[in-house]
């Protein structure tokens, strides 16, 4: 079981294909253990434990890790909170978010992970694996339209956008939903960037890439929005 204080990488978007160039940041992940070869579970449950994503999961990481994976689909786990609360990272796959937090508080998921975050557990992940720690989110698990979120784990507080960069409506959709006070302020993340947490609060922001960052996007007056860029330091 992990002894490290509660973290939580929240990642904009990333791949786990044998050709992604997001290695560094998961380099970076399975360091902060501290363990030679840490235990990391996939969980996959908003692409529907989709069997090529937990494949492309296994090609990057089963040489360096003890890699395994939690399928709610075809529960395979007897003992779901004492399985998770054995790893050292628990990544979480995008998908739908929605979806993926009715599965998880229907098989008490949501409270196994919580009590493994709080033993030292890494949780992170990209796009709905960075959005359902926090308290909201802009998702696109309702259709084919951006909408808000608001029953996110809580985690985290505030919202949470993925894909900042490489989605066009992202930005504008994001700000408008703050600005309207329909998200609550929160952090914006470009794909290949991640907000790493120590516990609630943000301890910095890591890049696989360059020029890719944060914002943080915040209410104002006149349902306009402040958006302030939190430089990602580049990972090698």
């Amino acid at each position: 079981m992990a002894s490290n204080p509660p973290r939580i990488f929240a990642m904009g978007g990333a791949s786990v294909l044998p050709s992604s160039t997001d290695w560094p940041m998961y380099r970076y992940m399975l360091d902060v253990t501290g363990r030679e070869r840490p235990r990391i579970c996939f969980i996959g449950t908003a692409s529907g434990d989709d069997a090529s994503y937990r494949a492309g999961f296994y090609s990057t990481f089963a040489r360096q890790t003890d890699a395994s994976h939690l399928a709610l689909f075809d529960i395979q786990v007897a003992d779901i909170p004492g399985f998770l609360l054995e790893q050292d990272v628990i990544y979480v796959g995008g998908g739908n978010t929605a979806n993926l937090l009715a599965v998880w508080r229907l098989h008490g998921v949501d409270k196994a992970l919580k009590a493994a975050w709080e033993a030292g557990v890494i949780l992170g992940g990209p796009s709905a694996g960075g959005m359902c720690w926090f308290e909201a989110g802009l998702t696109d698990s309702f259709g084919t339209q951006l909408a808000p979120m608001k029953d996110g784990l809580k985690f985290l507080d505030g919202s949470f956008c993925p894909h900042y960069d490489s989605e066009s409506l992202r930005r504008p959709r994001y700000e408008e939903t703050v600005g309207s006070g329909a998200l609550p302020d929160g952090y914006a993340v470009d794909d290949s960037a991640v907000l790493v947490f120590n516990g609630r609060r943000l301890e910095e922001v890591v890049a696989s890439l360059p020029g890719q960052h944060a914002y943080k996007v915040e209410r104002r007056r006149g349902n306009s929005v402040e958006e302030t860029q939190v430089r990602a330091r580049l990972l090698r």
